[in-house]
């Protein structure tokens, strides 16, 4: 399996071993194994692998920054500013190894003590994308990793060599053989994996399609499932904010990390009076934007991952086009690599870049009379994942924030970016019922399995 640099198609990052279904189950009965040694270290201690963990990817953050660039593309400054939110993840869910790990309850018999603890769920299998190949690995391995578990890692096909690094940097941190185990590979190494029976829990972030897929397979033989599956963010501007401000908020959200992110800003609402002189600013910064390889410091916006990415999405506005929107601003970028140019459309909400996510630099910019009717258009999608409303009403922001179908709404804001220990994730097809990522207590609730244990005391 072939890694190369986006930015320069000719240009190869590494070569790698894809693992079978053999190789896959061979992962497994190892992790499972070292499963039971990792579990009776005791939380305390493992916590305290996991700082060193942390210290470890800190020490290598350089490099590992550098091949994020070489292999997804993003900038420099993005991927050095992803490790040190990682590092960061790692010492949050390293620092709650000391929390309480059960409740006590009272008893309707004298002399018997009634708790709750948690216990680790066993093997759990980590599929990660490769837009965010370090943070999001780091979000679920390091609390599935501080309950006790075993994980068997499938990172994406894209960044091979950054994850065979950021696996050694796990080792370097003193985590045992067997507990944390990775196999490379496209799609048909993470089917081997959901479908093997020692493995009790499945955290998924990718498409729909994969994700629905994996749920059913792994629900039908009661393993646990968390998904995380993408959105179509809107922004709603209303006239009573600066439109310089807005459309700096909006770009950076639609076209920051190019476009690829969940959370991206796929949609603009804009209501009534906001929408002539906030076009124009999203028109003139848009343009504006520097586009180039993601090692040159003049570099703000990178190429997509690969050549097929940024496929999909010239069809994708090229069929926008053919419906009758309309560009009214793209980005200069270079016609060599992986690169599309940030652009902005104009046209119907009937369009189906409108509802379909698009996983690039593009965004389109709509308008209604009203706030009213920008909650509705911005529910107007199977997806809920984040949204935003850029106002200085408050009664709007809290009519935004009660009425917009999305698991995280923002004011003031971009659709992007979250606090690591804040609970995330999306409503509707963003998503599936399990609890939420990030916050170390509902990590936990995924994570373990509760108890209930009790205790009476031997007659005297």
């Amino acid at each position: 399996m072939r890694s190369v640099n986006p930015a320069r198609p000719d240009e190869i990052v590494g070569e790698v071993v894809a693992a079978d279904a053999v190789a896959v189950a061979a992962a497994v009965g190892r992790a499972r194994v070292a499963q039971t040694a990792w579990r009776e270290l005791g939380i305390i201690r493992r916590g305290r692998i996991l700082r060193a963990c942390a210290e470890a990817v800190a020490l290598r953050a350089d490099e590992l920054a550098r091949l994020m660039t070489l292999e997804e593309g993003k900038t420099l400054g993005e991927a050095r500013g992803e490790l040190d939110g990682a590092v960061e993840t790692i010492h949050y869910h390293a620092g709650h190894a000391r929390d309480a790990d059960g409740r006590t309850y009272p008893s309707g018999t004298p002399d018997e003590l009634v708790r709750t603890l948690r216990v680790p769920v066993g093997v759990v299998a980590v599929i990660t994308p490769w837009n965010f190949p370090v943070q999001i690995p780091a979000w679920k391995i390091a609390p599935a990793l501080l309950w006790g578990n075993a994980v068997v890692w499938k990172p994406s096909g894209e960044t091979p060599i950054l994850s065979q690094a950021l696996a050694e940097a796990f080792a370097a941190g003193g985590l045992p053989d067997g507990v944390l185990e990775l196999v490379l590979g496209e799609g048909a190494a993470g089917q081997a994996l959901v479908a093997d029976p020692d493995v009790a829990a499945v955290t998924f972030t990718g498409s729909v399609p994969v994700g629905r897929a994996i749920a059913a397979a792994a629900s039908a033989r009661g393993a646990k499932v968390q998904l995380e599956l993408g959105g179509h963010n809107a922004a709603i501007v209303c006239a009573d904010v600066d439109p310089g401000w807005a459309a700096s908020i909006i770009v950076g959200g639609a076209m920051g990390a190019t476009g690829q992110k969940c959370t991206a800003t796929r949609r603009v609402i804009a209501v009534g009076d906001a929408y002539a002189p906030l076009l124009a600013e999203l028109i003139r910064q848009t343009e504006a934007l520097v586009v180039g390889d993601g090692l040159d410091p003049a570099t703000q916006i990178g190429p997509l991952v690969s050549e097929r990415a940024k496929a999909a999405v010239v069809a994708a506005v090229d069929a926008a086009l053919a419906e009758g929107a309309t560009v009214v601003a793209r980005a200069a970028a270079p016609e060599t690599g992986a690169y599309y140019p940030p652009t902005v459309l104009t046209g119907s909400p009937d369009l189906a870049i409108c509802r379909d996510e698009v996983f690039g630099p593009v965004t389109t910019v709509l308008r209604v009379a009203n706030v009213d009717e920008a909650i509705a258009l911005a529910n107007e999608t199977a997806f809920g994942l984040s949204a935003t409303v850029l106002t200085r009403d408050e009664r709007t922001i809290r009519r935004c924030i009660e009425r917009i179908d999305a698991g995280v709404v923002k004011a003031n804001a971009p659709t992007t970016g979250t606090e690591l220990h804040v609970p995330f994730g999306g409503l509707k097809d963003s998503t599936f019922p399990a609890p939420r990522e990030q916050n170390a207590e509902t990590v936990a609730d995924f994570f373990t399995w509760t108890k209930s244990a009790y205790t009476r005391l031997v007659p005297e």
